[in-house]
C-alpha cells in the first residue's frame, strides 16, 4: 500500500534508494507505534472496566485517543523527512507541502486501519476467551453440584445419623421415628434433586427444616439455628444445597456446647438476598481451611448471575450473604467470570 502511493521514476529501485527505505522504514516505525499503542489503551481500559471487558464506547474511546497520539506523531516525522532532512532522504516533490499532505493522509488513513483491525482481534479473541471460560464453568458447576451431592450422602453423615438414631432407639422411640422420619426426607430431597443445580427456596428451607432437627437431635441444645423469611419462598431460585452447606461449614469451623452454644440465624434481606450468619467460636485445625464450600457457591452462582456473594466477619459474627434468583431464570448472563 506504501508502494503504491509512492510516485517514482523508477519503480525497480524503490526498494533500495534512500526515498523507499525512508518510507518503508516510517512505515513500519508508525505500525509498530499504533499496534503497541492501541494495545497499551485496551489493556487500560479493559482494567478500568468493572466488566473487565471492552464494549463499544471504551473501543471508540481507544480509537480516539490512539488517533491523537499517531497524527502529531506522524505530522513530525514527515515534516522533518521532508523539510529538514530532505538531503538524506531525498524525497523528491515540487510541491513539499502537497508531499506532505499526501504523506500525512496515508499514514492517517493507514493507522485508521490498523487501529480497526487490532480491535477487531481483540474483540474476537475476547469473544474466545469467553467461551472457553463458559465452557470450563459449565464444567466447574457439574463438578461442585456432584461434589456437593457426594458430600452429602457419604458414609460419614450416613454413619453420624445412624449412632445418633442408635441411641434415640433406646432413650425416645418417638423421636427416634422422627428423626428416620425427618432422614429420609432428607435423603429423598437429595435424590429427586441431584439433576437440579436450581431449586426454589421454598424446597430448600424445607430440605433445611429436616436437616436441622437432625443436627438440635445430635448436639443436644448445642446448638440453635433459626431462619426468619418473610418474602414469599416460591418466587425466588437458589443454587440446590446452598444454605445447607453453610449451615453445616459453620458446624465444622466452629466449636460449640451447651455453656457456648452455636447460633445460626438465616434471614431475609430486602427482597432480592438471604443472609446466613453465625457467632464465632473458631476451633483450632490441623490444616488450613481449603474453604471448598465456599469457591462451590461462588461458582455456581456466577453462572447464573453478576451478582456477588458477600462474605464478611463483623462483631463476631460470620456473614454470608446470597443473592436470590428469580424463578423464570433461564439463560448465561455471564459479564465477569472469576
Amino acid at each position: 500500500m506504501v508502494k503504491l502511493t509512492i510516485d517514482h521514476g523508477d519503480q525497480e529501485e524503490l526498494f533500495f534508494d534512500r526515498t523507499g527505505i525512508f518510507y518503508y522504514f516510517s512505515a513500519f516505525f508508525l505500525f509498530m507505534l499504533t499496534w503497541e499503542t492501541n494495545d497499551w489503551l485496551i489493556r487500560r481500559e479493559v482494567k478500568s472496566n468493572a466488566n473487565d471487558s471492552l464494549d463499544l464506547s471504551n473501543g471508540l474511546k481507544v480509537l480516539g485517543i490512539n488517533m491523537l497520539i499517531i497524527l502529531p506523531v506522524t505530522a513530525l516525522l514527515y515534516y522533518v523527512a521532508i523539510f529538514k532532512l530532505n538531503h538524506i532522504c531525498q524525497i523528491d516533490a515540487d510541491d513539499p507541502w502537497l508531499r506532505f499532505r499526501i504523506d500525512f493522509f496515508r499514514a492517517g488513513l493507514l493507522g485508521f486501519g490498523v487501529i480497526l483491525f487490532n480491535l477487531f482481534y481483540h474483540s474476537l479473541k475476547q469473544k474466545k476467551e469467553l467461551e472457553n471460560k463458559m465452557n470450563q464453568l459449565k464444567k466447574e458447576v457439574m463438578t461442585s453440584k456432584y461434589k456437593s451431592l457426594k458430600n452429602q450422602i457419604s458414609p460419614h453423615f450416613l454413619f453420624n445419623s445412624l449412632n445418633t438414631l442408635t441411641s434415640l432407639m433406646y432413650e425416645d422411640r418417638d423421636l427416634a421415628s422422627d428423626f428416620v422420619t425427618r432422614l429420609a426426607s432428607c435423603y429423598r430431597y437429595i435424590l429427586d434433586n441431584r439433576e437440579e443445580d436450581l431449586v426454589s427456596l421454598e424446597k430448600e428451607l424445607n430440605f433445611l427444616d429436616s436437616f436441622i432437627f437432625m443436627m438440635n437431635v445430635r448436639h443436644e441444645g448445642a446448638l440453635s439455628i433459626t431462619t426468619h423469611i418473610t418474602i414469599d419462598p416460591k418466587e425466588h431460585l437458589i443454587p440446590t444445597l446452598s444454605l445447607q452447606m453453610l449451615v453445616e461449614n459453620a458446624l465444622k469451623h466452629n466449636y460449640f456446647s451447651k455453656e457456648k452454644p452455636l447460633e445460626i440465624s438465616i434471614i431475609s434481606v430486602q427482597n432480592d438476598s438471604v443472609l446466613i450468619q453465625n457467632n464465632l467460636h473458631i476451633r483450632e485445625q490441623k490444616e488450613e481451611s481449603t474453604k471448598l464450600g465456599l469457591k462451590n457457591i461462588k461458582k455456581r452462582y456466577s453462572f447464573y448471575t453478576n451478582q456477588a456473594i458477600k462474605i464478611e466477619t463483623e462483631n463476631k459474627y460470620f456473614k454470608v450473604t446470597l443473592p436470590l434468583l428469580p424463578k423464570n431464570i433461564k439463560e448465561v448472563t455471564i459479564i465477569k467470570v472469576s
